[in-house]
């Protein structure tokens, strides 16, 4: 149907950048909710933390997402163990120290590409085919106010989440029917993220968790018909 939304209980989510901020959130409140999550994060003593919180089924594994061999494993093994996301969140993303674009180290740019816009892309390539072949699948990929305007000093982060806009919508025009892919700007949220380019001006927006009170039952009402949509979070 059309409009049946994808999750209702018990559904099989995999969240990208579950260590902190909005990834940690969605995590808490996606099993709160009933579903069964398995997370990924660069920072292994996050996931020896989320790992002694929550027992099997749920799961979480140190993974880069900006590297394609570590996305392919753990896609793998996942799938290998019956876990085909009914909605992959892909969440992981890295912002520049404020600075002039002309004034930013090119490793510095380059590696925003590769975890923003490449870490994306591995996560879509290694489990959208598993997801196809089931006939059935959301991905949510998490762009930013900053991918569809821009600020100074941030040029670098705007460009990853207007590719991450252009990829979802690109995405969107090949997928089979049953399966769907939405860009979703989260809004401005007090994360360690934010802290870092508004300072204390960012201690007067929601937290994390408040957000996640609000976004994730609106992320369960999604369906088919939000195929290609460039969704925010209602707060």
């Amino acid at each position: 149907m059309p409009n049946e939304p994808f999750l209702s209980r018990e559904n099989r989510i995999a969240i990208t950048g579950v260590s902190r901020g909005l990834g940690r959130a969605m995590v808490d409140k996606f099993i709160e909710l009933g579903h069964v999550v398995a997370g990924c994060s660069r920072d292994p003593q996050a996931i020896a933390d989320l790992t002694r919180h929550y027992r099997p089924p749920h799961t979480f594994d140190t993974v880069d997402v900006g590297d394609h061999q570590q996305v392919e494993r753990w896609a793998n093994s996942l799938i290998q163990a019956g876990h085909v996301p009914d909605l992959l969140i892909n969440n992981a993303a890295i912002i520049n120290p404020n600075s002039n674009l002309w004034q930013v180290p090119p490793e510095q740019f380059h590696n925003l590409l590769r975890v923003n816009v490449a870490g994306t892309f591995h996560t879509i390539r290694e489990f959208l085919p598993a997801m196809i072949e089931r006939k059935r699948g959301l991905i949510v990929n998490v762009s930013s106010g900053w991918g569809r305007t821009v600020s100074a000093e941030v040029v670098p982060y705007c460009t990853t989440k207007w590719a991450i806009e252009a990829l979802s919508l690109g995405l969107a025009e090949e997928l089979p029917r049953g399966v769907a892919v939405v860009s979703l700007n989260p809004g401005i949220i007090n994360t360690d993220m934010l802290q870092s380019c508004f300072a204390e001006a960012a201690d007067s927006y929601p937290d994390p968790q408040a957000w996640a009170a609000a976004a994730v039952p609106f992320i369960q009402q999604m369906s088919v018909k939000d195929n290609g949509r460039q969704l925010t979070v209602p707060l």
